[in-house]
């Protein structure tokens, strides 16, 4: 029993339900037809049907996406629908979302469009739990492109196990598992063709950059990516909640941030409270980088020609006057 992939499965959904305060009643699945996604909801049916004790029946909601990206998506989202209620589901959901990729690249607004809409089915079916099928294999492939991009210790963090509603159970399990535990129950995964075309990033990483490190530096790098970043994690979350503390101390009467104040701050939790004020002022997250939180932190050292402003994503500016770094709306030029 231990081997067999669906218990593994069903023991990666048990152990994420376990850990939440209260037993959830419904569960919303978020399904693609690909083997990692069908594997998951294999392991919540299992889970399901298996009975949990005194805890009451899980009710297991499936939904699909369609991205509306790909000749034929619309098909593809009624075949997975088909998939979903023969294997056991209580409900099942089909959506549409528009992706538009203003500012950046399709991967990324087909990603923020689809955890919008997946965060409107659960309110709307009343989803204690959102559930997404990324592995492991998936979290080192955003480690590696957090690393390409040196976008900071948050991005190489990769995926979060858990973030608002949304729970990812299956990080600690390989591709290969999902694959086969759909080899098993005889389920037919769907091939996306974006998931090898090459003009994609992460398809370049996962059919050639982790290959060649796993033939070049040897098996496991796939584990120790991962690792790594479970590891960056912590500290990040150790720093952000310092950051936050940090925050109340230099909150300026005025609004904004008091620049002595801020100076005194070790540079690491000042800058995620610089990055944190600039997006609370409105600056998209999505927009917002690197190169805008060190304009700030110039900010906060300039003594010289002062008044100063910096230009913010999302149309806001950060004004340097005295010893008040503030946020504000730029006028829109029409």
């Amino acid at each position: 029993m231990p081997h067999d992939p669906v218990f593994r499965l069903r023991q990666a959904v048990r152990a994420t339900l376990d850990a939440e305060q209260s037993p959830p009643a419904t569960l919303l699945v978020a399904c693609s037809g690909g083997a990692d996604s069908l594997a998951l909801l294999l392991g919540v049916i299992a889970e399901r049907d298996g009975g949990r004790g005194e805890a009451p029946e899980l009710r297991v909601v499936g939904v699909t996406v369609d991205h509306d990206l790909q000749e034929g998506s619309a098909a593809q989202a009624q075949r997975v629908v088909a998939q979903m209620a023969t294997l056991g589901v209580d409900e099942t959901v089909a959506t549409r979302v528009r992706v538009e990729g203003a500012g950046q690249g399709v991967e990324a607004a087909a990603r923020e469009a689809r955890y919008a809409v997946l965060e409107q089915v659960a309110e709307h079916v009343g989803a204690d739990l959102v559930l997404l099928g990324h592995t492991l294999d998936d979290q080192a492939e955003t480690v590696l492109l957090g690393l390409a991009r040196g976008s900071g210790g948050r991005s190489l963090g990769g995926m979060r196990r858990g973030f608002g509603r949304f729970r990812r159970p299956l990080l600690q399990l390989r591709r290969a598992d999902t694959e086969a535990a759909c080899a098993q129950a005889g389920v037919e995964p769907w091939q996306d063709p974006h998931n090898a075309d090459p003009r994609f990033l992460r398809p370049r990483v996962r059919h050639t950059v982790l290959p060649t490190l796993e033939r070049e530096l040897g098996p496991g790098v796939a584990e120790t990516l991962a690792r790594t970043g479970w590891q960056l994690q912590d500290d990040a979350e150790a720093l952000e909640a310092l950051a936050r503390e940090a925050a109340e101390r230099v909150a300026h009467p005025g609004g904004g941030l008091d620049v002595v104040a801020l100076a005194a701050l070790h540079r690491a939790v000042r800058t995620r409270v610089l990055h944190a004020a600039a997006l609370a002022a409105g600056c998209p997250p999505s927009e917002l980088g690197a190169v805008h939180v060190a304009a700030l932190e110039a900010q906060v050292h300039n003594t010289t020609l002062l008044p100063r402003e910096v230009q913010l994503p999302g149309h806001v500016r950060a004004v340097r006057a005295g010893d008040h770094l503030r946020f504000e709306r730029a006028p829109v030029a029409r």
